[in-house]
């Protein structure tokens, strides 16, 4: 009978069970509830009596696989149906500004009050507690004007001299969302063993400065050695007061020749991200048939962990880090760009995926909806939406493994807006049967918890770059033990592993380790019954190799958890399903960068370090808190998988899907793209940009009475930004702010991430407050063990009520817990000595932190 039960929960859908109130309007809300429905969960969307605020085919995707219901929440029946489905749910959510479910009655209190094991999530632009800007209206664009975004668009446009920049992608909302859901599946996963729900605030302003991280961070005297050609051409312009403003050829001189597009016979460009590899740029420059005459050139290739002191005589740099001297790259590049003039794009992007060197053809979003890979790999799919037909859209954003609806999808319903007792049918007969399960008991006034909710879980952290370390390094917080294990030979250079590190790494114990050496497989042996999950980047093959496959670890542990994470995965097999790749790949190969840059012809990779990388990890963070729950109830381990292109097809939801009929893919692009319309753009004031953000329906008159200009021509846009271009220049900053802040509409003055930073910094010295009254915060680590002052954005986009988080401890160095680990595993003092001996462990990769 006992094994018969658990072969029906094993046949359930992750979250099936779990059941969800969605209040949410436009993207960050409706998308975390799509990603809970997308495993199972049972979710009501609820509409405003007009509809939903957001007129987008993309509904058709954030509001697939929910019931849906219009109510009119300021009505007495309409309110008490909402109150009574949330007494009886699980999980709600909503992304309203601070105050607004309170007022509606619907607030956190209110309803935990009735139902103590509710976790509830809002996602408001920004936190309740920042009183200079939780009242604003939190549009995407008033977001990220106030966070630097805008103004912060890469190095690219900044050596072009264009500033600021405008990008249609909703990267504040695509991160506040996967942060949500992640924070939702961690409560419920902690709910299962204490009873208590939790309120989790996640500030989108808050959850877009933790994903641009890497672009945020500064590292006080940081070498010059990691910096990039267009970094120290910025420095140097800026040094002799020259003037920035290359154009986009001259600009690609400025590129390394591993990092960068190169023209292929077809004329489709093609990218490659082969650099700070030991193994990428060799293997590059053989399958484009030039490795030997750039090694009979002389190229150093001497390991990139040696202090520049230390090189060989005449080198000034080295093959197998980024970036090269200006002097071989010249020369290496010229070789790669007559070798891809031999072929067409997609043949040199089958060479490259055969031999397991990244790179990809650039395509259009278009391309990507139609190409074989995205539809064999299940990471588009087609749905028999009611309104637009078969309609292609982006699938799962993480998946488990056997889970075998995960491809099905149950298309978005139209709005329910009609009248009558007819109107409320479907909804109030699922509210009866919700009313017949038990609710999970729990406190209703719990104090702050002492513990956070992975407390006691082990993850060992076998990834590299940003995104897989990412992963636990987001689960870090929340009182997580983090094992991370690297090889003694390092394959990565110090750039990667360690100035990117420093971020991502944070939290975690360091051991160097040969995994594939008897001896490493002997530790791992030891290791692994101790271990609740395992996060790592790589293919089913190399699993195989490393004793890792599902079947062999579950010998061991059968509750254990694998996160796998790679480039082009999906919840099926498709061609290019092994092919290794990058964030700038993903962007390449999905439309980003052609949408970026303009067109085919000037591609350009999207303003941000780690624009999918980051996200890609939160992706995967998510499926790891899908699997404790499935876990908790009973279904033991299994494989919990995301992707780079599950995140990278996130970023674009707005324009990610294809129908019959569909209208043209002309959203904003380019470098001089200032916003979306007229009344959604960056304009100039007397003193300074600001971001207008106009809610055409509800302030279009409103706005007009302000400039007191009732006939501006909306329908003409191009007039329309004249007209406004013209007017806004002729008063500062603070007379614009003043008057649209009157009539609640959107108006930001553009800060730089560099501002922020210095007004958001805590320390040690002056207290570090994760729930303080900033909706941004960093710290500041004085004392950080690479003996640099570095600046890092706290962790603090997910803000439980209840539960603890904690900041991260330093990024060790690497190999620092190798003999403390091998100790406790149970190794002797010889056995130790005899694997550093070998090579088969160490406690270092260079003599400093950082090689100087």
């Amino acid at each position: 009978m006992e094994s018969k039960r658990r072969k029906q929960q094993k046949n359930a859908r992750p979250l099936e069970g779990v059941r969800v109130v969605d209040f949410g309007q436009y993207i960050a809300g409706p998308a975390v509830a799509m990603m809970l429905a997308d495993q199972g969960a049972e979710v009501i969307h609820i509409d405003p009596p007009a509809g939903p605020r957001w007129d987008n085919p993309a509904d058709a995707i954030l509001n697939r696989g929910k019931q849906r219901i219009s109510l009119d929440l300021t009505t007495d029946r309409d309110l008490t149906l909402a109150q009574e489905l949330v007494q009886n749910a699980d999980v709600v959510v909503e992304n309203f500004r601070p105050g607004v479910m309170q007022k509606l009655g619907l607030g956190a209190t209110d309803m935990r009050a009735l139902n103590p094991a509710l976790v509830y999530l809002s996602l408001p632009g920004f936190s309740e507690k920042d009183q200079e800007y939780a009242n604003l209206p939190a549009w995407e664009g008033v977001i990220a004007a106030a966070v630097g975004q805008f103004t912060d668009m890469g190095l690219n446009r900044i050596l072009m001299g264009v500033n600021p920049s405008f990008s249609p992608l909703p990267l504040a909302s695509a991160y506040a969302a996967v942060l949500g859901a992640t924070a939702v599946t961690l409560a419920l996963f902690s709910r299962e063993q204490s009873g208590q729900g939790d309120v989790i605030e996640v500030p989108i302003s808050a959850a877009l400065m933790e994903g641009l991280a890497y672009n945020s961070m500064h590292i006080e005297g940081l070498p010059d050695r990691y910096k990039s050609p267009r970094e120290l051409e910025i420095e140097r312009r800026r040094a002799n007061d020259e003037p920035l403003n290359l154009n986009y050829p001259d600009l690609q001189a400025f590129l390394d020749p591993f990092y960068r597009t190169y023209l292929c016979r077809d004329g489709r460009p093609f990218y490659t991200v082969c650099s700070s590899h030991t193994r990428h740029p060799i293997a590059c420059l053989k399958v484009l048939g030039v490795w030997e005459e750039i090694k009979a050139a002389g190229i150093p290739t001497h390991s990139a962990y040696l202090d520049i002191a230390d090189w060989p005589e005449g080198a000034d740099c080295t093959l197998v880090s980024y970036p090269l001297s200006r002097n071989w790259a010249d020369f290496v590049s010229d070789k790669m760009k007559a070798a891809f003039k031999t072929r067409t794009a997609y043949e040199w992007e089958q060479c490259f995926g055969d031999a397991g060197v990244p790179g990809c053809a650039h395509q259009l979003t278009k391309e990507w909806l139609n190409s074989e890979h995205a539809l064999l790999s299940g990471s588009i799919l087609e749905v028999d939406d009611p309104t637009y037909g078969k309609m292609r859209q982006m699938g799962n954003i993480c998946w488990l493994i056997g889970d075998t609806d995960v491809t099905s999808k149950q298309p978005a319903q139209t709005p329910n807006r009609g009248s009558g007792n007819k109107k409320y049918a479907n909804i109030e007969e699922t509210l009866e049967r919700w009313r017949e399960r038990a609710q999970v008991s729990g406190p209703v006034d719990s104090p702050r918890q002492t513990k956070g909710w992975l407390e006691g879980i082990k993850i060992l952290d076998l990834t590299n770059v940003i995104a897989g370390p990412t992963i636990a390094g987001t689960l870090a917080r929340f009182g997580a033990d983090v094992i991370s294990i690297d090889p003694p030979k390092p394959a990565l250079d110090p750039w990667n592993t360690t100035v990117f590190g420093m971020q991502a790494n944070q939290g975690k114990k360091s051991v160097l380790l040969d995994l594939k050496s008897p001896q490493g497989k002997a530790v791992l042996d030891r290791l692994l019954p101790e271990i609740d999950v395992i996060t790592i980047n790589a293919s089913d093959a190399q699993l195989e190799r490393l004793g890792l496959s599902i079947n062999a670890l579950h010998q061991i542990h059968p509750e254990i958890i694998l996160c796998q994470f790679d480039a082009y995965g999906g919840p099926m097999n498709g061609p290019r399903s092994n092919h290794p790749g990058y964030d700038d790949l993903v962007q390449a190969t999905t439309g980003i960068m052609s949408r970026f840059g303009g067109g085919m012809a000037t591609p350009e990779e999207h303003a941000h370090f780690g624009t999918i990388d980051v996200l890609g990890g939160y992706c995967a963070a998510l499926a790891i808190g899908v699997a404790l729950v499935n876990r908790a109830k009973g279904n033991g381990g299994s494989v919990a998988r995301s992707s780079l292109i599950a995140a990278g097809q996130l970023i674009q939801v707005p324009f990610m899907y294809d129908y019959p009929g569909r209208a043209p893919f002309n959203e904003p692009s380019g470098r001089e793209v200032k916003g979306s319309d007229a009344l959604y753009r960056c304009y100039r004031a007397s003193d300074g940009w600001f971001f207008l953000a106009v809610d055409k329906d509800l302030k279009l008159e409103a706005f007009k009475a302000a400039i007191g200009s009732a006939d501006i021509d909306c329908i003409n846009n191009d007039a329309a930004e004249q007209q406004l271009e013209a007017l806004f220049s002729t008063q500062p900053l603070a007379h614009w702010q003043s008057l649209f802040g009157a009539a609640d509409i959107g108006c930001q003055p553009l800060a730089t991430m560099g501002q922020l930073r210095e007004n958001s910094l805590m320390s040690e010295a002056s207290g570090i407050d994760l729930d303080g009254p900033k909706s941004v915060a960093f710290i500041r680590h004085a004392q950080h063990p690479c003996g640099y002052v570095v600046d890092l954005i706290a962790p603090n986009a997910i803000r439980p009520k209840l539960a603890k988080t904690v900041v991260p401890a330093s990024m060790p160095k690497y190999g620092a817990h190798t003999v403390e680990t091998l100790h406790q595993l149970g190794f002797s003092s010889a056995d130790i000595e005899e694997m550093l001996t070998q090579g088969v462990a160490a406690t270092q990769w260079s003599q400093r932190y950082l090689p100087d």
